[in-house]
């Protein structure tokens, strides 16, 4: 479908034409406008197929890329996809008109939505593509994008510090799953994420099935936050918060559990995807939340709340996967609706965390700090402000009447219907999955009161405060009124939303149930008094209580020592890579190139000469050989003389003749064997080398060699012996070494596909020109990289360039 790859290319487009366009932009209007139509036109592209992809339609369509490999740019538009697809780009229009009044024009705004578009086309290219080595491609371009968004305050320390940590991270983890996609591609033979779940049945009984799973769980769980890699997240929030808003509510957290979303149909129902998952976003619910209480910062408070939120939706798609083991009955449905719990939660977080991160934005930005120690009393000096706080506050906290309290009693429903399922030993647990999801739901309620009251309520302290508060312009607060507008109209209209977005992202999660069985429940504010409301109930009562007694029961943060921290793990850790990697790189760096031609010779004959002994492949055949006539032995020994008396050559020119003498012996060889080409090219090539070192050796001094140790001598002359060993005797060993198919059939058929005549010219032209175009694009980027050193002149950074 051409709509979804221009969903994909226009950000990339638009983002390529603003460093050209930027400086008369500026004159005319301010360059956040420009950007703003790029999200907000593919909006409105996407939301005309909803009718279509709620009536079970999808969209696909092929671009062929690199077919030989089977990778070919797939564009998948689904109900899955659509969800992601409407988040990314709706909230991505909000955040940018949000940033047009955030951000200073004395910024660099043309770099802040050049990498802001990255990023999203990034995003979109995750979500829509159907390759899984396409689908890698984009997903690491979101860690590059993010970590320039992060960085954006470069001269910050901590900004700095924040992106290198969230780019090291989601990298690693971004490799892991690469090479689940590629074990994959091993078990399926094919690349195609709806080939594959269309032959799981095949490929489950694979070696490779679970390293697989593994693999792309670790991917997931590093980009969305999960325990122990949430880490990151509460670093990165020293980005601008734009930035924050959109990608750590919205966007780039989700991408793990649209992966998760995304493969459930492929290791849904086994039990170690349901443990991993479901414990672990369990384990991040509860961590988040329990941390989020003891912060003083509102942003740092909002990181570790989405860490938390991030684990109760990884948590529900474990749970989901239930309804995968039970197989593809109508009595197994009500194990899938752990799954619509955690679509309609996804919907939901992006609505009030984005409208919570853009509040505490403002509050900074009008207030000039975040510290909840130095605010209070703003709820009469920013009443606008203030609502919206408590409207994003309470959803998070799953109170009515917004939509956090619909998926909140969802989610207490799926975590109380578990405990009754026999998979997986599940029953033996018991209480744990209601009583984790009960306490870290308690420490929700908790830090959603602590960001309304110790901010809006109590009393004003002006005189810690840097600016005098007032209320934000319309400009700003209008972005997070239409998403607060969203948590209510969601509560009161939910089946709209259920029936258009939801319904069809689980016939994408569970494509293999039957179209007639409804896979998504009605939702209801009210189901009577059950035990998800007794329990929504003991949440508002105990937390009320904590909250009242934080100051008395807060020391028990003390008992966590900083020294046993994961982030001092994580610097201890990178800390010992970097100085024993320093430690390392000295001791074989010693600037004597001697060294380095041994470690190159060493390394050379273990690796041939000891996998040609291990694979008994020094095997030597005669008998086919043609003989050696007189004169080929005349030109060995003179090619044997000449490099023998060039090492014990006491001048630089007469180093250089002996070495002349070797090349124009090997031309010789090449007339003998009928390589007239060959002969002439060595010819030139050896003569034209030959007189250039004998014109810069003229005005260099003599050649004063130290009398090296005998030890020494002995040991080059061993390496010389080996090597030259090695290459006689791999070059004697190939003739008949049938382990692997000749390299000459590929070429073979290579040159006639590619309409040449003489094999040596094809390779030449076609194949030796892509080892040429690439060694010319590194010459290209070293240039830019000496131009930007030299020739740019450095800004003059702020005061606090170390702080």
């Amino acid at each position: 479908m051409v709509t979804v790859l221009i969903a994909i290319l226009l950000p990339f487009v638009c983002a390529a034409l603003i460093p050209l366009l930027y400086r008369r932009l500026r004159h005319i209007t301010h360059l956040g406008w420009f950007v703003f139509s790029v999200p907000f036109i593919l909006f409105l592209l996407l939301t005309r197929y909803i009718p279509q992809i709620a009536g079970g339609k999808t969209f696909i369509h092929t671009y062929e890329w690199i077919p030989s490999f089977n990778i070919n740019i797939t564009t998948y538009l689904d109900g899955l996809s659509m969800i992601f697809g409407l988040l990314i780009t709706g909230v991505g229009s909000l955040v940018i008109l949000y940033s047009i009044f955030y951000l200073s024009t004395k910024e660099s705004l043309h770099h802040f939505y050049c990498y802001l578009l990255l990023f999203m086309g990034a995003m979109l290219g995750v979500v829509f593509s159907d390759n899984l080595m396409v689908l890698y491609t984009f997903w690491e371009l979101t860690s590059v994008s993010s970590f320039l968004l992060i960085a954006f305050w470069h001269h910050r320390k901590a900004s700095r510090a924040g992106a290198k940590k969230a780019m090291m991270i989601t990298v690693f983890g971004g490799l892991s799953m690469l090479a689940g996609f590629l074990m994959l591609y091993v078990a399926a033979d094919t690349f195609s994420i709806r080939d594959i779940v269309a032959h799981v049945g095949v490929i489950r009984d694979h070696a490779l099935f679970t390293p697989a799973l593994i693999l792309i769980l670790l991917g997931a769980f590093t980009k969305s936050a999960q325990f122990p890699f949430h880490i990151w997240l509460p670093d990165a929030m020293e980005a601008p918060t734009p930035v924050s808003a959109y990608l750590h509510s919205a966007t780039m957290v989700k991408a793990g559990i649209y992966l998760v979303a995304r493969f459930s149909p492929v290791f849904g129902g086994e039990a170690i995807w349901f443990w991993l998952v479901s414990v672990i976003g369990l384990v991040t619910l509860f961590w988040g939340s329990f941390n989020a209480v003891r912060q003083t910062d509102l942003k740092a408070l909002l990181a570790f709340s989405t860490v938390s939120q991030l684990g109760l939706i990884m948590s529900l798609f474990g749970l989901g996967s239930v309804g995968h083991y039970y197989g593809y009955t109508k009595d197994s449905i009500v194990y899938t609706q752990a799954s619509f719990a955690a679509l309609f939660h996804l919907i939901n977080h992006s609505t009030f965390k984005g409208a919570l991160f853009m509040m505490v934005g403002i509050v900074d930005h009008e207030v000039g700090t975040r510290d909840i120690r130095r605010l209070g009393g703003l709820m009469s000096l920013m009443p606008i402000t203030f609502t919206i706080a408590v409207i994003g506050s309470f959803s998070m906290a799953g109170l009515p009447p917004f939509n956090g309290f619909l998926s909140k009693e969802m989610f207490f429903a799926a975590v109380l219907a578990i405990r009754d399922v026999e998979a997986f030993s599940i029953a033996d647990l018991g209480l744990f999955f209601p009583l984790v999801a009960w306490v870290a739901s308690i420490f929700t309620f908790v830090y959603s009161l602590i960001l309304i009251s110790r901010t809006f309520l109590g009393k004003l302290q002006p005189e810690k405060m840097d600016r005098k508060p007032h209320e934000a312009p319309l400009g700003m607060l209008l972005s997070p009124i239409v998403l607060c507008l969203l948590v209510v109209g969601i509560f009161f209209f939910p089946n709209v939303l259920g029936h258009y977005i939801l319904e069809p992202a689980m016939a994408s999660i569970y494509p293999t149930f039957p179209t007639t069985y409804e896979l998504t429940p009605h939702i209801s504010a009210w189901h009577g008094i059950n035990a998800e409301l007794l329990m929504t109930l003991g949440v508002i009562v105990l937390g009320f209580i904590l909250f009242k007694t934080l100051k008395s029961w807060k020391p028990v943060y003390r008992i966590f020592s900083q020294k046993y921290t994961f982030n001092t793990y994580y610097n201890r850790m990178i800390e010992i890579s970097e100085s024993g990697s320093e430690k390392l790189t000295r001791k074989y760096m010693t600037g004597n190139l001697t060294h380095y031609f041994v470690y190159i010779y060493v390394f050379f004959v273990a690796l041939i000469a000891g996998y040609f002994i291990w694979s008994d492949a020094m095997t030597f055949n005669f008998d086919m050989d043609s003989t050696i006539e007189s004169y080929e032995l005349i030109l060995v020994f003179v090619m044997v003389f000449a490099a023998v008396w060039m090492i014990f050559a006491k001048g630089r020119v007469t180093a250089m003749l002996l070495n002349g003498v070797l090349g124009y012996s090997i031309a010789f060889f090449f007339v003998i064997f009928r390589a007239p080409d060959l002969a002439l090219t060595q010819l030139v090539v050896e003569s034209v080398t030959t007189a250039l070192f004998l014109l810069c050796f003229k005005y260099l001094p003599d050649l004063m060699p130290e009398a090296p140790r005998k030890r020494v001598q002995w040991s080059k002359a061993m390496i010389s012996i080996f090597v030259g060993a090695t290459v006689t005797m791999v070059g004697l060993a190939v003739v008949h070494y049938e382990q692997f198919e000749p390299v000459s059939s590929y070429f073979n058929d290579a040159y006639e596909l590619a309409g040449g005549s003489n094999i040596v010219n094809t390779i030449l032209g076609d194949f030796r020109a892509f080892d040429t175009m690439l060694e010319v694009v590194v010459l290209l980027i070293a240039g830019l990289g000496v131009y930007t050193l030299t020739k740019l002149k450095p800004r003059k950074e702020e005061a606090d360039y170390e702080n």
